[in-house]
């Protein structure tokens, strides 16, 4: 195969997204596959060996056969690259438009999880423009979710701008510093369980990895214990029990499936005994080698290239049967 992969982007994760771009890079070429790297630059501008590209509506991507956009948070993994890549007419890996908007959108995508019943801490969503008119009146909503609550950006990922709050004079600074990245925040109540996560991999009949715990060495799971050398441990399988495995998985699919996501998600949870509370939902998990999406599968006996090249496979099998519907 002929893969384009797009790196780096827009957003604060641009490093991130170099990282994962790299790895999948050279996973690929360790599977055969010729790679076409294309960097996206914090402006916007798409360029190949340092030259800007010109884009033309379904005239495809320099000839790739499908492409790989190995991109985190706004401008990249919320479903604007999605619909230009659905513009371009071309295979892409990864969920469409409308899921990767959702799942981007912590709010909304808590809500129509909870909606299909779905089992999720308490959260709250508050605008920066209600909370610089109704300051008190936020608090007080606030207040039924307790204390300790975690702060964050609505629409980021990789942990970018968290704040755990211990104490109520903190949630106005908290609440500030998400609205640096993010006019919308959530703010969650804490849980007490293990924190778990799971791969998922497919489209129309996803599977899922074995569990893993994450184990952190800083209080809670900020930018510095997902990325910083030490931060956290990955144990697979989880040491939960058996109900708590099959319901972690069974969440997993069913948000999976609600989401109408495709190709692969990581999904976050809360384990308190057999209680299991879903958390999140990435559609593009940091993707180098040692990432906990790519060690949850290789725990599975998938070996990295291979997920790579699977991956790919999906999202060329999947432009083909959206395009039958439009001839």
């Amino acid at each position: 195969m002929r893969v384009g992969v797009l790196a780096g982007g827009r957003s604060s994760e641009h490093p991130v997204s170099l990282a994962s771009a790299a790895a999948v890079s050279e996973g690929l070429r360790e599977g055969g596959h010729e790679v076409v790297a294309i960097e996206i630059d914090r402006e916007g501008r798409w360029r190949l060996d340092g030259r800007e590209l010109s884009l033309t509506p379904a005239a495809g991507l320099l000839g790739v056969d499908v492409v790989f956009p190995a991109l985190h948070g706004p401008y990249g993994e919320d479903g604007v690259v999605q619909g230009l890549l659905e513009c371009l007419d071309v295979p892409y890996v990864g969920s469409g438009v409308a899921s990767s908007a959702l799942c981007m959108d912590k709010v909304r995508f808590k809500a129509l999880m909870g909606a299909a019943g779905l089992p999720q801490v308490d959260h709250r969503g508050v605008h920066h423009a209600r909370w610089r008119a109704r300051h008190d009146e936020v608090l007080a909503e606030l207040a039924p979710l307790g204390l300790p609550v975690f702060v964050k950006p609505a629409h980021l990922g990789s942990s970018v701008g968290i704040t755990k709050v211990s104490g109520a004079g903190g949630l106005g600074p908290a609440l500030e510093a998400a609205f640096a990245h993010d006019p919308l925040a959530i703010v969650e109540a804490a849980s007490s369980g293990l924190e778990v996560e799971c791969s998922v991999l497919g489209d129309l009949e996803p599977r899922v990895s074995p569990p893993g715990q994450i184990v952190l060495a800083s209080e809670f799971y900020d930018y510095g214990a997902k990325y910083d050398e030490g931060g956290m441990t990955l144990v697979v399988p989880a040491p939960i029990g058996a109900a708590a495995t099959a319901e972690v998985a069974r969440i997993a699919t069913e948000a999976f499936r609600r989401a109408d996501c495709s190709g692969l998600a990581r999904a976050d949870f809360f384990v308190e005994g057999d209680r299991v509370l879903l958390n999140e939902l990435n559609t593009m998990p940091g993707f180098t080698a040692t990432s906990v999406y790519a060690k949850l599968w290789e725990a599975g006996g998938l070996a990295y290239p291979r997920l790579i090249e699977e991956l790919c496979e999906i999202a060329i099998e999947r432009h083909a049967r959206e395009r039958r519907y439009l001839s």
